[in-house]
């Protein structure tokens, strides 16, 4: 292997391992000998108050969360939920803005002005699932106490401290993590902090990026999951020369088969974006002005460009917490059924929490917004009520691209369950889609794009259950209709036994 495609290759294995999805889920058998979370001393949980004052007239907060996504803002509307915000809550932020749904970002964010992109506070949390929209106000409102750009550096979990980079010093009495994600950088040595390429994780990003691709000609985009299929998208709207790169045989390995990828793919093209698959890179270029002006790839060949994001993958964003002794073994910071880790009145969710999934009794790390909110729901209600039920999460993975102002076709596709076993691949994309995965005769998950909205809601039903279904019947079927006919029936036959 060359020195180029070596480097190459250990940007991208520094990536969650692969388990289909964007879902950082390890077999549980792959742990050893990291114990079970039943086994991890849970049991020892207790909750921690601290009497705290209304208006925080001192340094005591009963409860803090660390980190200011989408999952600390649904858990701001559980605890207001419960009548246990007002003078009680306190969210430390590194962002400039309240709690907003990420992934518009890059489905609508990007959009040129004369295609009605998205802007703040039209897509604060918690719209993305029909709630209430938590403007700066609204916190107010609520008296919980917000502390923006200001990440928290450091811990103290025998005095229940907290350190910001300000020098505030917080005293807790229960901390909810929700730290998410950071992105997955190219190293400075081979251009990584060139100007002109970009990374995308919050709002200041994004407006760098649309800076960028207001005088753009040729974009280059490294990386083919979501964050690469979203973002060309986008570059399609501004009439961009683009191309994405990436070392994979197709689009969205993790999920999608080769044939799947090829239905996509081929739609992009149509579009005028260019694919490189299975290429390393080498290195960027900067030209005389000292911004990107190519790409060089491991058999020297160069690509031009002027502008490059980067999107190769996330990775938890656990520090300042590493130092205390938390599990992060399991790639996140590892917690119980009820988000608990294993130290008491110290809570982790959204992306950076590694828990049970019980449906497939392993433990995953999920980076996806429909986690953050369920898990930030579940996580509350169970500290603040007799909640004790276990999180029972079905994974659930969707992509929207196209979507802007005068666009010929907008795509819109939802996959649930699990991605092992055969395939089952039904429909000619024209709109519609459906790919079923089976193994051992059962349904394990689903995918369909441009279905309708009963046809969409069928789906969870489907992974949840994974009733035994005729594969024959399904191979044969002549529409996506009625493949998902043959689904529901075996599903009925299932629930009626």
């Amino acid at each position: 292997m060359s020195a180029a495609r070596r480097l190459m290759a250990s940007i991208f294995n520094s990536l969650p391992p692969k388990h289909g999805l964007s879902l950082w889920c390890p077999r549980a058998d792959s742990l050893h000998p990291t114990p079970r979370p039943s086994s991890v001393g849970f049991s020892g949980f207790r909750r921690s108050y601290v009497a705290a004052s209304s208006g925080f007239a001192n340094d005591n907060r009963e409860f803090v969360i660390v980190g200011g996504g989408n999952a600390a803002g649904y858990a701001a509307r559980t605890f207001v939920e419960h009548g246990m915000a007002d003078g009680r809550l306190c969210i430390v932020s590194k962002e400039a803005y309240a709690p907003y749904e990420r992934p518009a970002l890059t489905k609508a964010y990007l959009f040129p002005l004369d295609k009605k992109p998205a802007r703040l506070p039209g897509f604060h949390t918690c719209v993305g699932s029909g709630g209430e929209r938590q403007s700066p106000d609204w916190y107010k409102e609520k008296g919980i106490e917000m502390f923006y750009e200001d990440p928290v550096t450091s811990i103290d979990i025998e005095k229940q401290t907290l350190m910001t980079n300000s020098g505030k010093l917080l005293k807790y009495g229960s901390l909810i993590i929700a730290t998410g994600s950071t992105t997955s950088r190219f190293p400075e040595k081979i251009g990584g902090n060139l100007p002109g390429v970009h990374y995308i994780r919050d709002v200041a990003d994004a407006d760098s990026l649309i800076s960028s691709l207001e005088r753009a000609q040729k974009v280059v985009i490294v990386g083919g999951g979501y964050i690469g299929m979203e973002v060309a998208a986008a570059a399609v709207g501004w009439k961009l020369d683009t191309t994405i790169i990436f070392p994979d045989s197709h689009l969205l390995q993790r999920l999608f088969t080769p044939s799947l990828a090829q239905r996509y793919e081929e739609l992009y093209q149509e579009y005028g974006v260019k694919f490189l698959k299975g290429v390393s890179i080498k290195n960027l270029e900067a030209g005389p002005d000292g911004r990107v002006a190519a790409v060089k790839l491991g058999d020297g060949s160069t690509i031009e460009a002027d502008t490059v994001i980067i999107g190769i993958g996330a990775k938890p964003a656990v520090s300042p917490f590493e130092s205390v002794h938390l599990n992060t073994t399991v790639g996140g910071i590892q917690v119980d059924g009820q988000f608990r880790t294993s130290i008491p009145g110290i809570f982790a969710i959204g992306d950076v929490a590694a828990f049970p999934l019980k449906i497939y009794d392993r433990i995953a790390r999920v980076e996806h917004v429909d986690h953050a909110r369920r898990s930030a729901q579940h996580c509350i209600k169970a500290l603040l009520s007799a909640q004790t039920h276990t999180y029972d999460y079905l994974p659930y993975f969707y992509s929207r691209v196209f979507e802007y102002e005068g666009s010929p076709r907008k795509i819109w596709w939802q996959f649930f369950g699990d991605n092992v076993g055969e395939t089952i691949e039904i429909g000619n994309f024209d709109p519609k889609l459906a790919t079923f995965w089976i193994d051992s005769g059962k349904l394990k998950g689903v995918l369909l794009e441009s279905g309708s909205t009963e046809e969409f809601q069928l789906l969870p039903k489907l992974a949840r259950s994974q009733p035994f279904v005729d594969k024959s019947r399904l191979q044969n079927a002549s529409s996506v209709e009625e493949a998902l006919e043959v689904a529901r029936t075996a599903l009925q036959v299932e629930s009626a036994a």
